[in-house]
């Protein structure tokens, strides 16, 4: 309700009066935004300014705007059940701004685009084992892969307003990579390596790339993609590292200096298995998908990761005796780590991602039977364990639709943008906003 009526009453020429009506402006332009994004169904012009306390006219000034700027579209008209003309409903536009996801992993590279409604347009992958490659040499591959995937947004009259990285492993301040064990890498300055390849269109307030932990992404992904309800859980990501994120009350918990989540260097076996991180008995080590394979007499199959989970769920469904097994002790190692987290934090959710997600069959058994067993809570308040439900791509796309919730969160940014090229303008080839 202050907003309305600070907005009605700033009509001051002095530069301090533009400067709170241009702040005005920008917060009404948020707030009608984030109330069509989150409807259920689309509201009219009337319903936003009834449930935000907006007047019509701002809000209906706001909606052209948004509209004009290819945030915003006006759905079909319900079918008429009285007199009068019924009011057309307010949708998300599918063919304004749109976010990149990308990512770097052992044995592949991803990139994917996301429009504002959420819709996966576009996803790529391509596999080749990176531990070798300098880390120059697989950021040109996914550079290379990224353009491939801004051309088809092009091709689809999309603007790319931002990327986003996922990377397996320590990202420090400004797109550091501190430590990325399976990769090898050590120190990595992605932003700086990546300077010399265009990847979105420069838009204000919305950063061309940022650099974050696949596990991080991949929980945002999930908190968006996921069920209802869903606001604290643990995301856990199992290709050849293990990752979690930790979602608390709907907010990425990141820890102090950014790296929480690095769940599979939890000890399960203290004088276990030596690990790439230089410890002992990591998760990693005993629940990891190379640890799995080996388990299941698939060593040195040389199978990608989205290949290796689909070989071990096809043969676990076939009731093969060495696969079932290794699911079973993967599962009961990941039981003893996840309880751990679980008896900490007192989640209510654990969820199966990346590789583990079409595995949840088979690893979901053991991993509940040792939350029963450990977790105090346990038997007067269970524990949802479930599949993810972005599965192997929850990362790219997290990384994508992190883009598009900065759009919806700040729409001014992107607006000043749409006015500089052209509102009515649609991207090309020959020029690719």
């Amino acid at each position: 309700m202050a907003v309305v009526w600070q907005c009605q009453a700033v009509n001051s020429t002095s530069s301090a009066g533009a400067v709170r009506q241009g702040s005005l402006r920008e917060l009404n332009l948020a707030v009608v935004l984030r109330r069509i994004a989150a409807a259920d169904r689309p509201p009219s012009r009337a319903e936003i300014a009834a449930g935000t306390g907006l007047t019509r006219a701002t809000v209906s000034a706001v909606v052209d705007d948004l509209i004009a700027g290819r945030l915003v579209a006006e759905a079909e008209p319900a079918p008429r059940t009285g007199a009068g003309r019924p009011a057309r409903g307010l949708v998300l536009a599918g063919d304004g701004p749109a976010g990149l996801g990308l990512e770097v992993n052992v044995d592949y590279v991803a990139a994917c685009v996301v429009d504002l409604t959420g819709t996966v347009r576009h996803h790529l992958v391509r596999r080749a084992d990176l531990r070798p490659v300098p880390p120059a040499d697989a950021l040109d591959r996914l550079a290379t892969l990224a353009a491939e995937a801004r051309a088809a947004a092009v091709r689809d009259g999309l603007t790319v307003a931002g990327a986003a990285l996922a990377v397996p492993g320590l990202v420090g301040d400004g797109g550091l990579v501190r430590l990325a064990p399976n990769l090898g890498w050590r120190d990595v300055n992605v932003p700086a390596l990546l300077a010399g390849h265009p990847l979105a269109a420069p838009v204000d307030g919305i950063p061309p790339l940022v650099v974050d932990n696949e596990a991080n992404l991949a929980a945002l992904g999930e908190l968006h993609a996921g069920p209802p309800g869903s606001a604290s859980f643990l995301h856990i990501t199992g290709e050849i590292g293990i990752g979690a994120g930790i979602v608390l009350d709907g907010v990425l918990y990141r820890g102090a200096r950014g790296w929480s989540g690095e769940i599979g260097h939890i000890p399960v076996q203290p004088q276990g298995r030596p690990c790439r991180c230089g410890g002992r008995g990591c998760l990693e080590r005993y629940a990891g998908q190379e640890a799995i394979l080996a388990a299941a007499g698939l060593a040195g199959a040389d199978l990608p990761a989205d290949t290796a989970a689909t070989r071990l769920a096809d043969l676990a469904g076939a009731g093969d005796p060495a696969a079932l097994a290794a699911l079973a002790d993967a599962g009961t190692a990941l039981g003893v780590a996840v309880s751990g987290v679980v008896n900490l934090l007192d989640l209510d959710t654990v969820v199966l991602g990346g590789g583990y997600a079409p595995l949840a069959p088979w690893l979901r058994p053991p991993v509940v039977e040792e939350i029963s067993r450990r977790v105090l809570t346990a038997a007067w308040s269970p524990v949802t364990v479930r599949p993810a439900a972005l599965g192997a791509r929850s990362a790219a796309v997290g990384g994508a639709a992190s883009v598009i919730r900065r759009i919806v969160e700040r729409p001014v940014g992107w607006l000043a943008h749409s006015s500089t090229s052209g509102s009515t303008a649609r991207c090309t080839t020959a020029s690719p906003c």
